[in-house]
């Protein structure tokens, strides 16, 4: 184990999640939580976030397959190995080796559909649930216009087929992460240049930009099949929605709303940032955790 760079006080470890190698942050103590990161980020999204919570929690930060310095497996048959299901069983299994059968999870953006995944194949394993910036995928894509495809044209693009966006992006990954992150922040100096240094340290990698491409196909195909077939399920456990007021999100959804369509016990609310909220107000996703989670 080593000292994680960007995490004070949490400790690097490389956990086998049932033959899939998976980066983890590890840190505090007492009730455990799961943080799950989005495109195109990785664990050390939660910097500002994940130290404060270990002084009262268990805190587990991990880089989603393909992301990060976790493994990047070929998508396999119809991208089902980025599948949201997929991703949900690491989850599942690095808590598991950690010694949490049953844990809070808190996820934004692609972590935010990992952590619905999760909650509804383990729900024996899920306290309580956390959603950052996020509709359902299945609503989203239903409810698709031209302004949301416009703000989001990355849902489109990144799902048509390899080699495509792969090659694209690869004439200057810098300008595409660099454009895509700066579009989505609504908070001057968000990312840090450290922060984007590291994401940009993982995208210059055409594994990591190929997975990126997978997970997004898996989203666009596998994944709703698979919300399609639960479509009747509702999440029991309490469910708490937080989005930026200034971000697409919570301009073209009744968030709360969205969600109550999905699970039983539904609370949350809008922040004054745009789509990285634990990175532009880490003070206010904070105070909502530890209320929520507590």
């Amino acid at each position: 184990m080593t000292a994680d760079p960007f995490l004070a006080g949490f400790q690097l470890r490389d956990i086998d999640a049932d033959g899939i190698r998976i980066r983890a942050a590890v840190g505090g103590s007492g009730p455990p939580v799961l943080l799950l990161h989005g495109h195109p980020q990785t664990h050390a999204t939660w910097h500002a976030v994940a130290p404060p919570l270990a002084g009262h929690h268990s805190v587990v930060a991990m880089d989603l397959r393909g992301y990060g310095d976790s493994q990047k497996p070929e998508g396999g048959e119809r991208h089902a190995n980025y599948a949201k299901r997929a991703m949900a069983a690491d989850a599942v299994a690095v808590m598991r080796h950690l010694g949490h059968d049953r844990f809070a999870v808190v996820g934004h953006d692609r972590g935010g559909r990992v952590a619905h995944r999760l909650a509804l194949d383990h729900p024996d394993a899920v306290t309580r649930l956390a959603v950052l910036d996020i509709a359902p995928t299945a609503t989203m894509y239903a409810r698709t216009d031209k302004a949301f495809a416009t703000a989001y044209f990355w849902w489109f693009f990144l799902i048509q087929p390899a080699p495509l966006p792969e090659r694209l992006i690869a004439a200057d990954p810098e300008f595409f992460l660099r454009t895509h992150v700066e579009g989505q922040s609504k908070t001057p100096g968000s990312p840090s240049p450290a922060l984007f240094a590291e994401y940009l340290r993982v995208y210059r990698d055409p594994a990591t930009r190929h997975a990126i491409c997978e997970d997004y196909r898996a989203a666009a195909g596998i994944d709703l099949e698979h919300d399609a077939a639960d479509a009747e399920r509702r999440i029991a456990v309490p469910l708490l929605a937080l989005w930026g007021a200034q971000g697409t999100v919570g301009r073209t959804y009744d968030v709360l709303a969205t969600w109550r369509e999905k699970a039983a016990d539904v609370r949350g609310a809008a922040l004054d940032c745009g789509h990285t909220l634990q990175e532009e107000r880490p003070d206010l996703v904070l105070a909502a955790l530890r209320d929520f989670l507590a």
